[in-house]
C-alpha cells in the first residue's frame, strides 16, 4: 500500500533546533522514532499501512495544531491529521509529522438547544456517551470506533441517513485550522464557501478541531439482523431492493454478504457459514415494526435477531468485530442509483467469494432525508442515489493480502457497469486522482476553486487530494506559503 504522491518536498533530516524549538511550543508530547511510545502511536487502524513518521505531535488543544501546521510548513515537510485512524488507505500517516487529535475528543451537549459540540479526535463512541444521556443523537456511521472528523468531513453515511441525514446534513459550524496557521469558524454565515467544501470534501481544507452537530431525539432503537441462505441470495435483494425505498424513513437496512461470526449471540449452528441478510435499526414506534417488517419476514429469516437495545449499543456492535492494529483491510466503493435484475445477478456470484470470514459486503441506504438536500447544496454529489455500496477484505493474516484486494477488485468491477460512477470517499484506498474527481463529480471544480482559495499551496495533500486550480482574479483567503513564512520551500 502506497501513500499519495507528495506535492511538498520531504526533508531527510530535520534540524534539531528546529524539532526542540517546536516541542517547546507544544503542551501535548512530541514523539519520535526513538520515543518509547512511537511503535504504538504510529500504528493506525489498517495493519496493510506501515508508515514510520518523523515526527508525530500528539496535540493536547488547539495551539499545538496551530503550532504542527506552521512547522510543517516552515519546514517543508508532509503533514497528516489523525483523528480516529479509521482510514483505509491510511490517509492519517505520512513519513513527515503526523497531528494526532485524539485527545481533542471533548463533547459537550446542550440539551435544551439540542447540539453537540465535538473536539476534533472524538470518536463516534464519545459522542454517543455523551449524547445518550440526553435521548439525543446524530448521524455517524455504523461503528463507534471510527473518528468524528474524518467520518463527517467525507460526508457520514450511518443508521440515522435515511431519517436525519448524512453527518454534514446536521453540521452547523467547524472551527478550522488553516494552512497560514489562522483559525476561522466556518457555518452557512462565516467562511460559506470553505462550509460548503467542509461538508463531504475531506480534510483538504484544513484541520478542523470543532465540529458543532445538531442533534435529533434517538433513544432505544430496534436493532439486529436478518439472515437468510446464501443461495437465495438473488430472491432476497430483490425483495429488498423493492422494500426498503418505499418503507418509512424510521427504518434504515443495509444489505450484506458476510460470514456469521463465531461467537454468541449467533447460533452455534450458523457460525462461520456464509450468509446474505439485512442488519436493520429502527427509531419508530416499536407497535409498528411487524408490519412494516413484515414483507422481509415473510422470507424465513434463517436468524431473527432484532432487538431493542440503546441506539449506542448498536453503533458499537461491530467494534470487537474489527478491533484496530489487528487486521488487514482492502476497500472498494461505489454509488448505486438502482439495482436492475442483472446487478443483483452479479452480487448473487460475486458475494459468496469472500475469502475470508472478516470480509463482506454492505449496500447502505442513502434516500431519505439524505435526498432533501440538493446535490450542489455541500460537496457531496451523490444524493439521487439509493445506496453506497462497499466491499472490504479484511484479514489478519498479511499473507492474504493479494486475495483480499483481488476480492474487491473483481467485485467492484462486476458492479461498476451498474453504478452511478465514484465512490464514498470514507471508503475509497487511494488509486488515483480520476477516481477523486469521479468521487466529487460536478462539484470538484468548485472544490479545487475552494482549495485554491484556503490552500494554494497544497499542504493538506494526504487525503484523497482535490488539487488547487486557481483563477484568473482569485485572491486566496490564506497566505501562500512564500508570504507567510521564511525560509520554507514548498514545490
Amino acid at each position: 500500500m502506497t501513500q499519495p504522491t507528495s506535492s511538498i518536498n520531504l526533508s531527510t533530516a530535520l534540524a534539531a533546533a528546529a524539532v526542540d524549538a517546536f516541542e517547546a511550543q507544544l503542551r501535548g508530547p512530541l514523539l519520535r522514532p526513538d520515543s518509547p511510545e512511537y511503535e504504538d502511536a504510529r500504528l493506525v487502524h489498517n495493519k496493510w499501512i506501515d508508515v514510520r513518521p518523523q515526527l508525530i505531535a500528539q496535540c493536547s488543544d488547539v495551539a499545538d495544531v496551530i503550532a504542527g501546521v506552521a512547522f510543517a510548513r516552515e519546514q517543508g515537510i508532509d503533514l497528516a491529521i489523525r483523528g480516529g485512524a479509521h482510514n483505509g488507505p491510511g490517509l492519517g500517516t505520512c513519513e513527515g509529522l503526523v497531528l494526532d487529535l485524539k485527545a481533542i475528543n471533548n463533547v459537550n451537549v446542550d440539551p435544551t438547544a439540542k447540539t453537540a459540540t465535538v473536539g476534533g479526535g472524538a470518536l463516534v463512541a464519545d459522542v454517543d456517551h455523551a449524547t445518550a444521556a440526553f435521548g439525543l443523537a446524530s448521524p455517524f456511521g455504523i461503528i463507534g470506533s471510527t473518528g468524528v472528523g474524518g467520518l463527517t468531513l467525507g460526508g457520514g453515511i450511518g443508521y440515522l441517513s435515511r431519517k436525519y441525514g448524512l453527518s454534514i446534513d446536521n453540521l452547523l459550524s467547524a472551527d478550522v485550522v488553516l494552512a497560514d496557521g489562522s483559525l476561522v469558524t466556518a457555518s452557512e454565515t462565516t467562511e460559506p464557501d470553505l462550509f460548503w467544501a467542509l461538508r463531504g470534501g475531506g480534510g483538504n481544507f484544513g484541520v478542523v478541531t470543532s465540529f458543532t452537530f445538531k442533534l435529533s431525539p434517538v433513544s432505544n432503537v430496534l436493532f439486529g439482523p436478518m439472515f437468510y441462505p446464501l443461495e437465495r441470495s438473488e430472491e432476497v435483494l430483490k425483495a429488498y431492493r423493492d422494500f426498503l425505498p418505499a418503507a418509512p424513513e424510521d427504518l434504515d437496512a443495509f444489505f450484506a454478504f458476510l460470514v456469521v461470526p463465531p461467537a454468541p449471540p449467533f447460533p452455534p449452528e450458523l457460525q462461520m457459514q456464509k450468509v446474505c441478510g439485512i442488519v436493520v435499526c429502527y427509531t419508530g414506534d416499536p407497535a409498528a415494526y411487524d408490519e412494516i417488517i413484515a414483507p422481509m419476514r415473510a422470507l424465513e429469516p434463517l436468524m431473527d435477531g432484532v432487538m431493542e437495545m440503546p441506539f449506542a449499543a448498536a453503533q458499537g456492535a461491530f467494534d470487537a468485530l474489527y478491533p484496530a492494529k489487528v487486521d488487514n483491510w482492502y476497500w472498494r466503493a461505489l454509488f448505486i442509483r438502482d439495482l436492475p435484475d442483472e446487478a443483483i445477478a452479479a452480487h448473487a456470484q460475486q458475494g459468496p467469494k469472500m475469502p475470508t470470514w472478516k470480509s463482506t459486503m454492505h449496500l447502505y441506504p442513502i434516500d431519505g432525508a439524505v435526498r432533501r438536500v440538493g446535490k450542489d447544496e455541500t460537496a457531496f454529489a451523490y444524493r439521487d442515489c439509493t445506496w453506497a455500496m462497499v466491499v472490504i477484505g479484511v484479514d489478519e493474516d498479511s499473507s492474504k493480502k493479494d486475495e483480499l484486494r483481488q476480492f474487491c477488485v473483481d467485485y467492484s468491477d462486476a458492479i461498476k457497469p451498474y453504478s452511478a460512477g465514484g465512490g464514498y470517499v470514507n471508503m475509497i484506498m487511494a488509486e488515483g486522482q480520476d477516481l477523486v474527481e469521479a468521487t466529487y463529480a460536478d462539484n470538484y471544480a468548485r472544490l479545487r476553486r475552494v482549495k485554491a482559495a484556503y490552500d494554494p499551496d497544497n499542504l493538506f495533500h494526504i487525503n484523497q487530494n482535490i488539487p488547487p486550480e486557481a483563477q484568473p482574479g482569485l485572491v486566496p483567503r490564506v497566505r501562500p506559503a512564500a508570504e507567510a513564512t521564511s525560509g520554507a520551500r514548498m514545490s
